[in-house]
C-alpha cells in the first residue's frame, strides 16, 4: 500500500504527501492530532486544519491528507482533506 507520494515544487524544495487517521479535533484553533499512516507510534499533535472543511467533518476515525512542507519538520504539516 502507497502510502506517500513526494513532489519537487523547485529547486531544493520538496512537498510530501501522506495518508493518516483523524484521532481529535480541536475546533477552537482548528488543529488536529493525527497518526500517520505507515505507523502505530506517530501521532502528530496540533496539525493545522484547512479551514475550508467543516468542522462537522473532522470525526475521529476519518481518514485524512495530509501534506508535509518539510520531512525534517513534522510540525510544518497541514491536513487539508477528509474522506471516507
Amino acid at each position: 500500500m502507497r502510502c506517500g507520494f513526494a513532489w519537487e515544487l523547485s529547486e531544493g524544495l520538496e512537498m510530501n504527501l501522506r495518508q493518516g487517521i483523524l484521532k481529535s479535533f480541536d475546533a477552537g484553533s482548528y488543529t488536529a492530532t493525527v497518526q500517520v499512516a505507515g505507523s502505530l507510534a506517530v501521532w502528530l499533535a496540533g496539525v493545522p486544519v484547512n479551514r475550508g472543511i467543516p468542522q462537522a467533518e473532522m470525526v475521529a476515525g476519518r481518514r485524512c491528507a495530509l501534506v508535509f512542507f518539510d520531512d525534517a519538520n513534522p510540525g510544518d504539516a497541514v491536513l487539508f482533506a477528509v474522506y471516507t
